[in-house]
């Protein structure tokens, strides 16, 4: 898959990297230094504006180090870019630890995966098909 990606901008500003072979996300890195105060929450620039294809989204996902040694997440996980978006990406982080967090230009903050989407339609029907299951919610399958 080929996505247009006009000129960076911002300091620190770079493509989104797979870091290894088999990496599903590409890391998206900051354009800003900031510190993240426990439970505060910032939307973070990249520097990055994408054509993502049509029939497809991005997904702004956190990253699994940041999470465990610092409690860094996201508020929207996954966050979506669509393909008709334009504007530059940016990811909603959350310091859910008990320290604040330092986070310097060019830091990885991110990782972008690109995912099929698919188009559903309504159809109005007097009952749902059963199921062995039925309406057996949170927690009905077991632990």
């Amino acid at each position: 898959m080929n996505i247009s990606v006009p000129v960076i901008v911002g300091e620190g500003g770079q493509l989104p990297a797979y870091q290894t072979e088999g990496s599903a996300g590409m890391d998206l890195r900051s354009t800003e230094s900031f510190d993240l105060a426990p439970m505060e929450r910032k939307l973070v620039r990249t520097g990055l504006r994408i054509a993502v294809p049509q029939g497809f989204e991005a997904q702004v996902r956190p990253r699994s180090g940041l999470a465990l040694k610092h409690g860094i997440s996201m508020v929207n996980s996954p966050g979506t870019i669509d393909s008709d978006y334009r504007g530059e990406v940016g990811v909603l982080l959350i310091n859910l630890g008990s320290e604040t967090v330092r986070f310097e230009v060019g830091e990885r903050i991110g990782q972008m995966v690109f995912c099929p989407v698919a188009h559903a339609t309504w159809s109005v029907v007097g009952e749902l098909p059963t199921t062995d299951r039925g309406e057996g919610g949170f927690g009905s399958t077991g632990i």
